[in-house]
């Protein structure tokens, strides 16, 4: 993806071209059970529709309380910073060893000015297939407002043909919007002129001239 042609970046992605036998030796993975989905969508406010979603009379929320989801155990990274504030963040995530019994995985980073982006450990070095390893992605940068789409990204790499890829995404919310969760009122901002991806303009968090 080029950001001078594609200002989506990830968010442009489609399914691209299946490779079956990657698809079969993925070497780590993220695992997540029912629970951590029905955590994260409570947290981004589907409470009086859980029920609908899980299919289950009896999923209920715990809170009412919308917040950040950073804690579903999900192969990608997405910041959503209100405008005019700084960049910062903190995701703990868990990959789980399902390619040779003995591998090190290294840590690379690709990282969209002006984010900094920090992974510990840096290495991951597995012993047996099954066995998990927890990481820490830190996101720091300066106040940023109005601001396109920053689009990085971590991959894992063996050495031996195995590199699972995470995308890192950094993107502006209105001022008082918390954590980009689409409601009525965030829609309804025909004032704002902003310039920018159509995500915004898809999850109602910004709109485009």
């Amino acid at each position: 993806m080029e950001p001078g042609k594609h200002v989506d970046l990830e968010f442009s992605y489609g399914s691209g071209q299946i490779n079956p036998e990657h698809a079969l030796n993925p070497g780590l993975v993220y695992d997540a059970s029912e629970a951590d989905y029905i955590n994260f969508l409570c947290k981004q406010g589907y409470n009086t529709t859980l029920r609908m979603i899980t299919g289950s009379n009896s999923s209920v929320c715990n809170s009412t309380t919308p917040g950040r989801a950073w804690d579903l155990n999900y192969p990608t990274f997405a910041l959503a910073v209100e405008d005019g504030q700084p960049i910062q963040g903190v995701f703990t995530r868990t990959v789980t060893n399902v390619g040779n019994s003995s591998s090190t995985y290294t840590v690379s980073v690709s990282t969209p000015y002006p984010v900094s982006i920090t992974v510990e450990p840096p290495v991951l070095t597995f012993s047996e297939i099954g066995e998990m390893k927890t990481f820490t992605v830190k996101l720091f940068g300066p106040q940023i407002a109005q601001q396109p789409i920053m689009s990085g990204a971590i991959t894992w790499k063996d050495g031996n043909g195995h590199e699972v890829r995470s995308p890192v995404v950094v993107y502006n919310i209105l001022p008082g919007r918390q954590y980009g969760i689409p409601t009525f009122s965030m829609t309804d901002q025909k004032a704002v002129k902003f310039e920018g991806p159509s995500m915004y303009l898809k999850t109602g968090i910004l709109g485009r001239n």
